[in-house]
């Protein structure tokens, strides 16, 4: 927005906003300071007297903008909701002014007046976005897989409506459900195994209309954006789609038993896994047994020599197996080695009814040995619940080998990152586990099942449909023109002014969404419907090249440069805060509805990751006179995630850059910090901020203050 833009600036004073701001005050640096079009206080902006007061102003002062100075921009979003061609901005005075700082002290006013100095230079310097919106857009959905996840998506997404297309590389549709003899049941009598649900699924893909089947085909290349994924079959000859998103449900495979030679595989015929088992009693139902057999548990799994992770469907399968064989022969006994037992929800009761079987005996313990015998085999189970070592002679093992994931690369991305979906350190598609468990990096294509991470056949048939539900969504929105997870609906898209590009290939190589593809000289060609609008790219450009219309260069410089600095004989330093949307931002937020206190010397200006800030604004702020630029954002790790995948580690790896910055002016390193939080440590808030505070006192004013 231009700066002769009609601006209405709105004040509230309830929620004891009132009673800690002079708020006429603080009226007055909108009226008198900055001339806004209209500038007044309101007692309770969100009730309908106020929301139909600020209409009104809208009509007739004609109005381009607003401005809300109340309650964070977090809460009440569906209240302060305007015409879309209304550019509206929320500062937020009472969870980060009003119940955080000294009721009507001097550095509470100054800290007022300062949030709205920040938020009407954003306003003068911000746009509303028009969104991208691709041509040709295809409602139709691609499902790499036939095996059950597969076949759920598609069944779901038929019935939603949507055209299907379901492609496996076997000659038939089923994947590992096609080796398998029964279920485990998922419900009452948990006593009774169950048919494998894969032939009522199929039936369901061949009544449906909406379905279209390839087997015995391949996926030639992927390439486009959401909305319009170009895709190359191979079946004999070439096929082309268009398609809108990509569901992901290659399956998995089993860890390779031959590396289990010290539980006796590959040593005696007579020990095999639960798979070959499966298939044995698949193809023979009259099979002989013999007297005695002892499934090993997690043969393979939670084992930092082979699996580290728990394969999830492996003690479920032994309890079936262990029905299978008392049933074929009811005088053979079942030992079940375990590390644990994990059969969670409902499969607790197949696992008791498992349990009451008289001829079955479970025992906790680490297997030290398995010896093969001239007719038996005998096996040492070590640090059991007894404490001793036992010995077991048996005439079969089954061993419960883990789930390997059978990998994306058969997806043929034409991605400059890679031609499958990038995996955690487990070999399986990454996703935001906490928050976005079907979303990968690559907006638009979601994994569903096996690929994304262990689990059992009812888990995939949950998990397949809710990938198809948002691959539909992703559908939609681009349709809109607006992104998805973790800023749905954001209409703004990166604005590249590539005269001043000099093809440093900064931006393609950090996106963590392959956003850009790039020409053999390394320019960008971005991709607007892949981005997630996290900012990395503007983050990351040292020429300034890229902008959102609501988030630029220029708009967070404007609200860097807008804040008063008290210059070095008043003793009140000034800390430039950049907080991520995502964690740190609603952390301050709910350390403030906890009434926590913190120093007022600090100025909040949320970003959209910590990835997204650009060496331009910490050079401005330290050059303005600022002391001291903390920088809070998400924690990166196994543990917690940042939300655009790898942004907080950014601030780390760009750490170089900003070092030489502080060099080439002279100033302190400790003048510049970098806190993670995760979203429940409010309670950090205030011992975080603080303790930056008197650091920065210790070290004195920044000596560019009044220059």
């Amino acid at each position: 927005m231009k700066d002769e833009g009609r601006i209405g600036v709105y004040i509230c004073s309830g929620c004891e906003i009132g009673n800690c701001i002079d708020v006429e005050k603080s009226r007055k640096v909108a009226s008198d300071e900055y001339k806004v079009t209209h500038a007044d206080v309101h007692s309770a902006l969100c009730s309908v007297e106020g929301y139909d007061y600020i209409l009104r102003n809208i009509g007739e002062h004609k109005l381009d903008a607003v401005m809300i100075a109340a309650c964070s921009p977090r809460v009440k979003t569906e209240v302060f909701d305007f015409s879309d061609k209304i550019l509206l901005e929320r500062v937020n005075l009472r969870e980060q002014v009003a119940w955080c700082f000294e009721p009507m002290a001097e550095d509470t006013r100054m800290a007022a007046d300062d949030a709205l100095r920040m938020g009407i230079v954003k306003v003068k310097n911000t746009a509303i976005p028009v969104p991208f919106i691709a041509n040709d857009i295809s409602d139709e959905i691609l499902i790499a897989g036939g095996g059950i996840t597969g076949i759920t998506a598609a069944v779901e997404g038929a019935k939603a409506g949507y055209i299907v297309h379901l492609v496996e590389r076997e000659a038939q549709l089923g994947g590992k459900q096609l080796e398998l003899h029964k279920q485990y049941p998922t419900q009452a009598p948990f006593n009774v195994l169950v048919d494998p649900v894969l032939e009522e699924k199929l039936h369901e893909v061949n009544r449906s209309k909406n379905i279209t089947v390839y087997t015995s085909t391949t996926i030639e290349k992927i390439t486009g954006q959401p909305g319009a994924f170009d895709v190359t079959l191979q079946n004999g000859s070439k096929q082309q789609l268009r398609v809108g998103a990509v569901v992901a449900a290659m399956g998995w495979k089993p860890y390779d038993p031959n590396k289990l030679s010290h539980l006796g595989y590959g040593k005696s015929k007579q020990v095999i896994t639960i798979g070959e088992f499966e298939m044995m009693v698949k193809e023979n139902p009259n099979l002989k047994l013999p007297k005695n057999i002892l499934f090993i548990q997690c043969a393979g799994s939670r084992d930092e020599n082979h699996l580290p992770y728990c394969s999830s469907y492996c003690c479920s399968t032994s309890l079936k197996q262990t029905k299978y064989i008392r049933e074929l022969s009811p005088e053979s006994s079942v030992f079940i080695v375990y590390k644990d037992i994990r059969t969670p929800g409902l499969g607790e009761a197949f696992y008791q009814e498992v349990q009451n079987d008289d001829q079955v005996f479970f025992t906790k313990g680490e297997i030290d040995e398995v010896l093969p015998e001239k007719e038996h085999l005998r096996v040492t189970v070590k640090e059991t619940l007894l404490g001793d070592d036992i010995s077991l002679q048996v005439d079969m093992i089954i061993l419960a080998t883990g789930m390997v994931p059978a990998g994306t690369d058969d997806l043929n991305l034409g991605y400059r990152l890679g031609k499958g979906l990038p995996e955690l350190k487990y070999n399986f598609s990454d996703s935001h586990f906490i928050c976005f468990p079907y979303e990968t990096r690559r907006t638009g294509i979601y994994a569903a099942g096996c690929v994304r991470s262990p689990m059992d056949i009812a888990a995939c048939q949950e998990d397949a449909a809710g990938a198809m539900f948002k691959a539909i969504q992703c559908i939609e929105a681009t349709k809109r023109g607006e992104s998805v997870h973790p800023r749905s609906g954001d209409k703004s898209f990166p604005d590249l002014y590539m005269d001043r590009c000099t093809d440093c290939k900064r931006c393609t190589e950090e996106c963590p969404f392959g956003t850009y593809d790039e020409t053999e000289k390394g320019t960008p060609l971005p991709n607007p419907n892949r981005c997630r609008r996290c900012g990395i790219c503007l983050g990351s450009c040292p020429e300034r090249v890229i902008n959102f219309s609501n988030f630029s260069i220029n708009s967070i410089s404007a609200m860097i440069k807008a804040v008063e600095i008290p210059d070095e004989f008043e003793e009140k330093p000034r800390i430039l805060v950049f907080v991520c949307e995502n964690d740190a931002y609603p952390a301050i937020d709910m350390a403030g509805t906890k009434r926590l206190k913190y120093s007022p010397y600090v100025r909040i200006i949320p970003v959209r990751c910590l990835g997204s800030i650009n060496k331009v604004w910490i050079s401005d702020a330290l050059s303005c006179g600022y002391d001291g630029i903390l920088q809070i954002g998400c924690k990166p790790g196994d543990d917690y995630q940042c939300h655009f995948i790898h942004g907080s580690e950014l601030t780390e790896t760009r750490g170089e850059n900003i070092q030489e910055a502080l060099q080439t002016m002279m100033l302190e390193p400790e003048r510049i910090r970098t806190e993670f939080v995760e979203i429940t440590d409010y309670h950090k808030i205030p011992g975080i901020i603080n303790n930056y505070v008197e650091e920065i006192e210790e070290i004195g004013p920044n000596p560019f203050k009044g220059m």
